[in-house]
């Protein structure tokens, strides 16, 4: 009988280990049911550095004081329609792998000295989200990403001024969709 009670007490303590892990993992990640081993993530710290923090927001402004397109949005609810939250994340990468191979890199001389402190930033951020999929059709999202690209390519230099303008929003947008 002692054996019996001793191996009953035994699988609820381990119930309950396992119950306080799990509840441990989800608090960790404020609560969202994604798996922990999700690679559609970025560690909020990424996004709590005043410095680098600031110098995003700089560029983005300095940019912004270059460009006189103020009739249109890259980065806002048009790029969000039909995606829903749990892809949110894999569309910001996305836009920032665009952003950082067919602006930033190509526009790396201007907006010193910001540009040289935030392009290896988006870069690193970028790199971590290298694994990040989603499973099934992603012809939505794929779809969003490309009325982005033809925007800024349709506006030539001045698109490529506006999606540095926007830097501000896309920092906002990664932080908000993955982390």
């Amino acid at each position: 009988m002692a054996t019996l009670q001793k191996s009953v007490s035994t699988s609820l303590v381990g119930t309950l280990v396992a119950g306080c892990l799990l509840l441990i993992a989800l608090s960790v990640q404020e609560g969202a049911a994604v798996p922990i081993s999700s690679h559609c993530r970025l560690d909020k710290a990424n996004f709590q550095q005043p410095y680098i923090t600031n110098r995003t927001f700089m560029l983005a402004k300095e940019a912004s004081f270059a460009d006189n397109n103020t009739d249109v949005r890259l980065i806002g609810e048009k790029l969000f329609h039909g995606v829903h939250m749990s892809e949110r994340c894999y569309l910001m990468k996305l836009v920032l792998n665009f952003t950082l191979e067919e602006v930033l890199l190509p526009q790396s001389d201007r907006f010193q000295p910001y540009m040289q402190e935030v392009v290896p930033f988006l870069d690193r951020l970028s790199n971590k989200l290298s694994q990040c999929h989603i499973q099934g059709d992603d012809q939505h999202i794929q779809r969003n990403v490309q009325k982005l690209k033809d925007t800024v390519k349709k506006l030539g230099e001045s698109g490529g001024i506006k999606a540095i303008g926007e830097l501000d929003l896309l920092f906002m947008a990664l932080r908000n969709a993955c982390v």
